[in-house]
């Protein structure tokens, strides 16, 4: 039991995003699918790819968010 104690306390705690990045995320997200496909090229990306960051969950951050 000791030793399982021992292990986690080895890990960082789990870090949580505050309401004002989630809700900056959500605006980003909602940003990046209004921009057409002349100005996706520029920035390096594809609809597809636009479209399917554009519609994940406000929730649904990056991991390097969380660093």
């Amino acid at each position: 039991m000791i030793a399982l104690l021992a292990r986690r306390r080895r890990h960082a705690p789990a870090r949580r995003l505050s309401l004002w990045a989630h809700l900056s995320l959500n605006r980003q997200r909602r940003a990046l699918a209004q921009l057409d496909p002349r100005l996706l090229r520029d920035v390096g990306l594809t609809e597809d790819a636009a479209r399917a960051e554009a519609a994940r969950r406000f929730w649904d951050a990056p991991r390097h968010w969380f660093r």
